[in-house]
């Protein structure tokens, strides 16, 4: 008991060491790409834009506090751990390698599939408006695109591999990480385009 408790919180100084740096090397990335593309530092924003920045920083607060009413942070901690793990080792997906959380469907996910990962881009976005600091939208897209095109595609194919239907239907009905629905006409035509496929 002590030596699992144990692991649990030394994957969950390196799971928040790890989204530290990336935070580090992301706002790094952004600053030397205002400077590779003679960027202003700042726009000058007024008063009026800045409060929507506050806004949006205040309202990722309150989505990270609804998504821990649904997922305890030491859960989210534990999962990213082993998410990151099967990404770097190859790992077998459908293996919950110490995952025990069932399917989350309810609260914030009834509107994103990673709301983790919206309320990140939401601060990002946010702190940009609120700081008048350019490097901040590049670190915005940075998110954005890490998420969108490198964890997430990764970490839907494990919890299609753990959860198999229940979440393949999640799928086709909820949008991945900007709360935009998609017309049901489109979702369940990308359904039966990969139910065709898997048959051949």
């Amino acid at each position: 008991m002590r030596e699992t408790q144990s692991i649990k919180a030394a994957r969950i100084i390196l799971v928040s060491l790890a989204v530290l740096t990336l935070w580090a090397v992301f706002v790094t990335l952004g600053y030397l790409a205002t400077i590779a593309l003679h960027l202003p530092q700042s726009l000058g924003f007024p008063l009026s834009i800045r409060s929507i920045g506050l806004l949006a920083v205040l309202s990722s607060s309150l989505l990270f506090g609804w998504l821990i009413k649904y997922r305890k942070p030491v859960d989210i901690l534990n999962s990213t751990y082993v998410t990151f793990s099967k990404m770097m080792m190859k790992a077998r997906l459908e293996e919950r390698a110490g995952r025990t959380e069932p399917l989350v469907v309810s609260g914030p996910y009834r509107y994103v599939r990673h709301p983790l990962y919206s309320a990140v881009v939401l601060l990002a976005f946010g702190l940009w408006l609120l700081l008048d600091y350019s490097a901040l939208l590049v670190t915005t897209i940075l998110f954005l695109l890490w998420f969108n095109f490198v964890v997430a595609p990764f970490e839907e194919r494990e919890l299609r591999a753990i959860f198999g239907q229940d979440y393949e239907q999640y799928a086709n009905r909820v949008p991945k990480i900007i709360p935009i629905r998609r017309p049901v006409v489109q979702a369940t035509r990308k359904a039966q385009n990969e139910n065709i496929r898997k048959r051949t």
